[in-house]
């Protein structure tokens, strides 16, 4: 198991990004949240195998393409704490 830290840098406040971010970290069976920072940036903590938060991370830029100018990720321990996916506000 390992954990990703991610910030999305563009559109991404008010487009149904948290929601949509939600549902496909589900789909993935991945642990961790993630919310709106006050910047305008989306925060993602992810937990799970390497290929699941990839590939939900990949998923993501799909839907929202356009919308998104900048994908920064980064390796961090994972924490054990996160059993489940939730939006945090």
């Amino acid at each position: 198991m390992v954990a990703k830290h991610i910030i999305f840098i563009g559109r991404v406040q008010g487009v149904g990004f948290r929601f949509t971010a939600h549902r496909m970290a589900h789909r993935h069976q991945l642990a961790g949240f993630v919310r709106n920072l006050p910047d305008g940036t989306v925060e993602m903590f992810a937990q799970g195998p390497a290929r699941d938060i990839d590939d939900c991370i990949r998923d993501i830029k799909e839907y929202f393409g356009d919308y998104l100018r900048e994908t920064r990720i980064q390796e961090i321990p994972p924490d054990p704490k996160y059993k489940n996916f939730r939006i945090t506000f």
